[in-house]
């Protein structure tokens, strides 16, 4: 009994700290995964089994290719080719960003495409002279939700496929068509909040149709080598379950061979992986399997099951608005981390059908993260670059226009579950 609360009274103050954000995540993570081996709450081979090797790795590899395609100057042909196909238009132009960003974030994953987004916006709205804040929040809403519709487009999604066996097509054929609808219907609603910001004077607009988008690609040869991994790497995820080999071990090979074609140093294209991002998972992961062992899990899950009867629609509808809620106002990673062993508990005592469960956990805790400006980790990154470059965007104004999207699209993702499994 002792472990039992020990490995609670853990993961509370991890949690504390992690809010708090005056320490770095990773290293509250590092910390707490390590005292949790040091005090005999789980041993330090049971540590290991509890690290999702599957998800680091997919993590890892894939940070690897973006970043040595990165180099290519791509996606700043993609934002300058958009502004001139919107003929300058600044209506325009936030729809084909946003359009961008969620479809780069469905592909990629959504913190590296607004890492290579913002920039780029904020190049074209200089030179338009307009208020790049709308740009901003339309891109991390579609980057969330973007990434709300594959294995690979949010970490969220990332833990559950590789917990649950759930493959890349599992993830579009069940996901894909609510978040299209879901980002059409935001984006609609964004050009009606932002219609009277959104003009530019002529000479403006002049200056953005003279750019010319082929002077962004750096390095042609490079370009061509990283499209065709990035190509061949989606079409391995597509066929992985068939092919019987793991995402991870896709996008490792993905990574080796890019490596391998491009001549980049390893060291280098190491640098692009955000290890500190791997170790903050790496400590979840660990303080997670230390409740679980201790059976703090199954006695959450048993009380879960309790307040919902065992039924299938009320659970899936108390983890769908849980995790959103949850999401909004806490980081979406380690709630996931939480969720993903509790649930596969409740499922081991119900014996319930569990695919609508965890379609439900998915859309929460990635939609949710639209919630506030702390809610997911592609928001802090462009509210941090924002602050950077001299516009701020605050709390309360991110939260008058995120929150009730996000609530929106969780009634969306509602109304889609249940009419595509409990009805």
């Amino acid at each position: 009994m002792f472990y039992f609360w020990l490995s609670i009274a853990i993961f509370l103050i991890t949690y504390v700290f992690i809010i708090w954000e005056k320490i770095h995540r990773s290293v509250v993570a590092f910390v707490a995964g390590t005292l949790v081996i040091a005090l005999g709450v789980i041993s330090q081979e049971m540590a290991v089994e509890a690290v999702d090797f599957n998800t680091l790795w997919l993590l890892i590899a894939m940070m690897i290719i973006v970043g040595i395609t990165r180099k290519s100057g791509v996606f700043e042909y993609l934002a300058i080719k958009s502004a001139k196909v919107a003929r300058g238009n600044p209506m325009l132009i936030l729809v084909l960003f946003s359009v961008i960003t969620a479809v780069a974030s469905a592909l990629l994953d959504n913190v590296t495409t607004v890492l290579l987004m913002v920039p780029v916006t904020y190049a074209i709205t200089d030179r338009l002279g307009i208020n790049p804040i709308p740009f901003l929040l339309a891109e991390i809403l579609s980057s969330n939700i973007g990434g709300t519709a594959t294995l690979i487009g949010d970490p969220p999604n990332i833990m559950i496929g590789s917990a649950t066996k759930l493959g890349f097509m599992d993830f579009v054929s069940n996901l894909a068509l609510p978040v299209i609808v879901i980002l059409i219907v935001t984006i609609i609603i964004l050009m009606f909040i932002f219609k009277k910001s959104l003009h530019a004077d002529e000479d403006k607009i002049e200056q953005v149709m003279e750019l010319d988008e082929y002077d962004s690609i750096k390095d042609w040869g490079l370009l061509k080598k990283s499209l065709l991994v990035l190509a061949l790497t989606m079409l391995g995820f597509i066929l992985h379950q068939s092919l019987n080999l793991e995402s991870a071990t896709v996008a490792l090979l993905g990574a080796g061979i890019l490596m391998l074609i491009t001549g980049v140093d390893p060291a280098e294209a190491l640098l692009n992986v955000e290890w500190p991002t791997i170790v903050f998972f790496a400590g979840l992961f660990i303080i997670v399997g230390g409740m679980e062992a201790n059976g703090v899990i199954e006695y959450i899950a048993q009380k879960t099951l309790d307040l919902t009867g065992g039924s299938e629609i009320k659970t899936g509808m108390f983890v769908l608005w849980l995790s959103a809620i949850a999401s909004a106002f806490l980081d979406n990673i380690p709630f996931t981390a939480t969720m993903i062993p509790l649930l596969q508990s409740v499922g081991e005592m119900s014996h319930m059908p569990m695919e609508s469960i965890w379609w439900a956990l998915s859309l929460g805790a990635c939609l949710g993260g639209n919630g506030t400006l702390v809610g997911a980790s592609a928001n802090v990154i462009v509210a941090g670059i924002a602050e950077r470059n001299g516009t701020p965007i605050s709390f309360i104004d991110y939260l008058k226009i995120g929150f009730p999207l996000m609530i929106l699209s969780v009634v969306m993702a509602m109304g889609y579950l249940y009419i595509a499994f409990w009805m």
